[in-house]
């Protein structure tokens, strides 16, 4: 008779961290000796594959580096747990903190996010920029986002598979699962955290990615709540029109081309974004349908 699956499983994306994996591994076996720990090796360079399993976890490791989303995706795919726990395998955060979020899910929320502290972000510049990223996700979503791209979270097994396939490779999955969870209804609860100093050099560079973070965002808006964008785009160019319009008849007393031509791009873009809400309300009704006649086949 097998064995039954575990409660939760630790799914630790690893990429070169062979220097402290182990006792990371370690640390957490000691504190849920009856949780699984998966680590998913990124393709690393160094010794993280043998050293994670000499530490006694569970290790799947990709042929060549392919991103920490890849990673995260690979992790939900094999875990056992029925709740999955997503924490940094490079020793910034307490072991007691995976004890700390499961009581969440325990009580009904459907993920459980690590906020961090301002000042456990590294620079000035960086800070500021994770500010400006979370308050204009807050807006998108109309819900208060701490702390948008935080990799630690704890979820349900089932619900988080469900959004696997918007998830890209790189470094802004929590972005993207956040902002896919507050927009499909799903309850969404921030626990602050505080991370320790890293040990060696963060691979996310945001001047490089902040720009990824705000295209995600806005893809994900878009395809959930489409209004939330293209109705301020129309107000604007409606704004801009009726603006142009009485300046131009106060001034001549005729009417020209430019505010017909912004008039138009008002409307058309109010259309859009009126085709593209009921495009998402279809989606999510057949994404719901879809869920329970597996739930009834299962």
């Amino acid at each position: 008779m097998s064995a039954s699956p575990p409660e939760v499983t630790l799914v630790l994306p690893a990429y070169n961290e062979a220097m402290v994996i182990n006792s990371v591994i370690a640390a957490l076996k000691a504190t849920y000796p009856d949780w699984e720990i998966l680590v998913v090796d990124d393709g690393s360079s160094d010794a993280t594959h043998d050293a994670a399993l000499q530490a006694g976890a569970r290790v799947i490791r990709h042929p060549k580096n392919m991103g920490n989303g890849a990673a995260v995706k690979t992790g939900a795919r094999h875990a056992r747990g029925h709740y999955l726990i997503f924490m940094d395998a490079d020793g910034q955060h307490g072991v007691e903190l995976p004890g700390q979020m499961l009581p969440f899910l325990h009580e009904g929320y459907d993920m459980v996010v690590g906020a961090r502290a301002r000042e456990t972000h590294a620079g000035l510049p960086r800070r500021l920029g994770n500010a400006a990223l979370n308050r204009f996700a807050s807006l998108m979503t109309g819900q208060p986002i701490p702390d948008l791209t935080s990799g630690v979270r704890a979820v349900h097994g089932a619900t988080f598979r469900r959004f696997l396939y918007l998830l890209p490779n790189g470094f802004s999955y929590p972005t993207t699962i956040t902002m896919a969870f507050m927009r499909s209804g799903l309850s969404v609860v921030f626990h602050p955290i505080r991370a320790k100093p890293r040990k060696g050099v963060s691979k996310i560079k945001f001047l490089r990615d902040g720009s990824r973070f705000l295209i995600i965002i806005m893809k994900v808006v878009t395809l959930y709540s489409p209004m939330r964008i293209f109705l301020p785009v129309s107000l604007a160019f409606f704004g801009t029109a009726l603006g142009w319009y009485i300046h131009v008849y106060l001034a001549s007393g005729r009417l020209t081309n430019m505010p017909v031509l912004l008039f138009t791009v008002a409307v058309m873009a109010f259309l859009i974004g009126l085709v593209s809400e009921q495009i998402t309300a279809l989606h999510l009704s057949l994404s719901h349908l879809g869920r329970e006649e597996e739930e009834k086949g299962g």
